[in-house]
């Protein structure tokens, strides 16, 4: 028997195997997915809140702002461009809704899935949009998908909504 061997079975430590399965469920205590899962769906909500919130003057009443952003400030940088929005007045109107709307659902947990398909889908005219902004957009775009992916959690309604139906 080598030296090496000798004191790792003369040691009472425990295989590293039980060690990752200690540190996996200490991991887990702090960090349970459906914490993982809200955190997600507010962080990713915020910053298109914050946006949205500022192009409505009132209810259902856009801002000139906004109306202006979108036919002058803003273009769509593709091949051959860029081009102005399509539409400026309904494509600041629908971007107004979908960043109020979409964000109220995340953090709600209502439609979890849904929301976060919307906003990956606005993240992607924003990058458009604003190409230099990669770096935060793809975290946009990776939140959205792992929401996506997994849906709101525990901490839901469309959790209490699904264990209500099976319930029933």
């Amino acid at each position: 028997m080598s030296a090496e061997q000798r004191i790792a079975a003369s040691s009472n430590l425990p295989p590293l195997g039980a060690l990752a399965d200690k540190a996996s469920q200490i991991v887990q205590m702090i960090a349970p997915p459906s914490l993982a899962q809200l955190a997600l769906r507010v962080a990713l909500a915020v910053p298109f809140w914050r946006s949205g919130i500022l192009k409505w003057d009132g209810f259902l009443k856009l801002s000139d702002t906004a109306v202006t952003l979108f036919s002058d400030e803003f273009m769509l940088h593709l091949p051959g461009g860029p081009y102005h929005f399509p539409a400026a007045g309904v494509m600041a109107f629908m971007s107004g809704c979908g960043e109020v709307t979409f964000p109220m659902l995340l953090v709600l947990g209502l439609g979890t899935r849904f929301a976060a398909l919307g906003l990956l889908f606005m993240t992607a005219i924003v990058e458009l949009t604003v190409p230099d902004g990669w770096p935060l957009h793809i975290t946009w775009a990776a939140m959205a998908l792992a929401l996506i992916a997994h849906g709101g959690g525990r901490v839901s309604l469309d959790h209490l909504i699904c264990a209500w139906r099976s319930r029933t």
